[in-house]
């Protein structure tokens, strides 16, 4: 197994070892979507009609649990001067422990989504367009906020620092994922035009992001 492996392996136990990684995540969704229709009341049109966007700024929220361990924990150890000095370059160590957050925090939602949908009283159509829209939509949220979570570290502010850096940039793909989620339940835009520029953004998210967070720590720890 090379180097970029075994970060990933590690990261991933650890990640659902310390806080529970996916467990969190899950039952902060869970809270979030449940909490919602208590303060909206019983109307099952209007709860239908938000029910994407409660997903998604569900979804949104819990992405962040997790985000402020992702560079903090290394950082206390010692383990991420060791990746900053070993021969794997920093961008792509940065992208495999970004991909092993994903894969514990906004995988696990992705699967959630369906189950949780019940809730708000979507059909088959609408929950499969919000699944869709989060496995595109989440591993930008994740690489958007390896940037925060980079910069957390550098300026040594933690999670305080962390949504106030995090949340602004992420809007885009909120919009967007909302918006590809509406339109395949209701239209009249079509499917494929906000979900296309969604794929755009979770596609520029996964240049910029890696490239961002290694300058950020470079710089920050050198």
């Amino acid at each position: 197994m090379g180097p970029l492996g075994a970060l990933l392996l590690r990261d991933m136990r650890l990640s659902l070892r310390v806080g529970g990684g996916a467990l969190m995540g899950v039952l902060f969704f869970l809270i979030v979507v449940t909490m919602i229709p208590f303060a909206l009341g019983p109307d099952l049109a209007l709860l239908q009609r938000i029910g994407p966007a409660i997903l998604w700024l569900g979804a949104l929220l819990a992405s962040l649990l997790a985000l402020d361990r992702l560079f903090a924990a290394d950082h206390e150890d010692g383990s991420l001067d060791l990746i900053l000095m070993g021969r794997t370059p920093l961008e792509l160590a940065v992208l495999a422990k970004a991909l092993a957050h994903w894969i514990t925090t906004g995988l696990p939602l992705v699967v959630a989504t369906p189950v949780l949908g019940l809730f708000l009283n979507l059909d088959l159509t609408a929950v499969g367009a919000v699944a869709l829209t989060l496995a595109v939509g989440t591993p930008a949220l994740t690489l958007i906020g390896l940037i925060g979570a980079a910069l957390a570290v550098v300026l040594r502010r933690g999670g305080l620092l962390l949504p106030v850096l995090v949340l602004p940039l992420t809007i885009p793909v909120l919009i967007f994922g909302v918006s590809a989620s509406n339109a395949a339940i209701v239209g009249p835009v079509p499917f494929g035009t906000p979900f296309l520029v969604l794929c755009a953004l979770t596609l520029m998210s996964l240049v910029v992001g890696p490239l961002a967070a290694a300058a950020a720590l470079r710089q920050g720890l050198d």
